[in-house]
């Protein structure tokens, strides 16, 4: 029997890797489901990007306090999972602050650094939810934070909450034990802020002492694993995706669009100028612009899966602030949700992508498309390099190349372009017209 709960530990263990392990494989098919995109040029200065952007969370600190808050936390669940290697070990092996013998007094000094962490991480959440829920803030109650995206961003909180009160209160019993003089615990040197809880326990008898230290470890481990499968289908995936969201962000300039492959390699042979691949015929016509999550690339779905939605780029988005119904967030939640339904349709052996459905028309409007005004608010916004505007841009190409179904005026716009080259429907002989009337105006004085 005394194997038991060592025993029991490598199940849970199991399952939750076996879970996770699953989870992960779901979410790289679905990321995949873009078309392929090489990113791989200017190797230095993208793991520059994600050291400063992810690792150092850059554009957090745009608005200094919600970032201090976030990176109390950030810095919290890196350092105190460090402990959870302890936890492991000893759960597997059966023993108990495995190494407390080995760092001596340097373990006491970490156990105190952690419980710093810890407060810290339990202020910042408390902090967290009273802004969300109290306050109020105008990015977190937008429409399409209705419902379960409010409820992940609060569940997130009250776990966190919970689970660094799980270590405060296993710590506190767990000195008094040692103090008490059970060989099981081992007595180490003044932790400070679960020593301030330590009255609370006092005056327990030991059954029931051990009975809280035992259920606050339990807890607190398996909290941790089932923390870890639970973020892969929570909004907090980015805590993982924001490191290669970042190495793979877009280098180029804000301003400069993408132009189209294929429409390049046309105008190119019609003007006699090699192309990329001047032999090879495409197996297939291609299709102008993105319909649907396939038209993507995988940049896109994973920029989608890394969403914080934080709401920061509906914030800065001009045609939000004005009161159309533009929202990248929303752009990226729903480039994220139809991942998933395909994803999930191919598991049950479905349909998949020829569901009957698509991005454009079911999840994202035209409306929605033609506000945006390519400003890059959005992407500048993002802590951690989302772009949604790159999506908006495929997907509007898709509506005028494909369907031909941009507004009357914007039509007109793009007839004089073609015909005029410029938005407005006159000569390009006539450009310079007016300094010529300048001039005369200046040669009659």
């Amino acid at each position: 029997m005394s194997f038991l709960p060592q025993i029991m530990f490598l199940l849970i263990l199991g399952v939750a890797g076996f879970v996770l392990a699953r989870r992960i494989k779901f979410l790289k098919r679905n990321i995949l489901l873009g078309k392929a995109e090489t990113r791989n040029d200017q190797t230095e200065q993208r793991w520059k990007t994600m050291l400063l952007v992810a690792f150092g969370q850059q554009k957090m600190f745009k608005r200094f306090l919600p970032a201090f808050l976030h990176l109390l936390i950030y810095v919290g669940f890196v350092v105190i999972n460090l402990e959870v290697l302890e936890f492991i070990l000893d759960g597997l092996l059966g023993t108990h602050r495995l190494f407390a013998p080995l760092l001596g007094g340097a373990y006491t000094v970490a156990m105190n650094i952690f419980e710093f962490l810890a407060v810290a991480v339990l202020l910042a959440c408390v902090l967290f939810l009273t802004r969300r829920n109290v306050a109020k803030v105008e990015r977190f109650t937008k429409p399409e934070m209705k419902g379960w995206p409010t409820l992940d961003a609060n569940l997130i909180l009250v776990i966190e909450i919970v689970l660094m009160m799980a270590i405060l209160t296993m710590n506190a019993t767990d000195q008094i034990l040692a103090n008490r003089g059970d060989e099981h615990y081992t007595v180490l040197g003044t932790l400070f802020f679960s020593s301030l809880i330590q009255p609370l326990f006092e005056g327990l008898e030991t059954p029931t002492l051990v009975f809280l230290e035992r259920f606050a470890w339990w807890f607190h481990i398996v909290g941790i694993l089932a923390f870890a499968v639970y973020v892969t289908y929570s909004k907090h995936l980015h805590i993982f995706l924001a490191f290669p969201n970042t190495w793979y962000s877009n280098l180029k300039p804000k301003g400069e669009m993408e132009n189209m492959p294929a429409v390049t390699n046309e105008v190119n042979m019609m003007l006699g100028i090699p192309t990329d691949n001047p032999t090879e015929a495409p197996a297939e016509i291609p299709r102008f612009g993105a319909k649907d999550i396939n038209d993507l690339s995988w940049v896109n779905v994973m920029n989608a899966y890394s969403c914080t939605e934080c709401g920061r780029c509906t914030a800065e988005c001009p045609a939000n602030l004005t009161g159309k119904k533009l929202s990248p967030r929303k752009i990226m939640m729903d480039v994220r949700d139809r991942a998933e339904e395909v994803g999930k349709s191919i598991d049950a052996g479905g349909p998949g992508l020829e569901d009957g459905k698509s991005l454009l028309g079911d999840y994202i409007t035209k409306e929605e498309l033609n506000a945006c005004t390519s400003c890059n608010a959005c992407v500048e916004a993002c802590p951690v390099n989302i772009d949604p505007l790159s999506i908006i841009l495929q997907m509007r190409r898709y509506v005028a190349m494909e369907e031909s179904g941009t507004p009357a005026q914007w039509n007109a716009m793009f007839q004089n372009m073609e015909t005029s080259f410029s938005p407005w429907k006159f000569s390009p002989q006539d450009r310079f017209n007016w300094a010529d009337s300048v001039k005369n105006e200046e040669i009659s004085d």
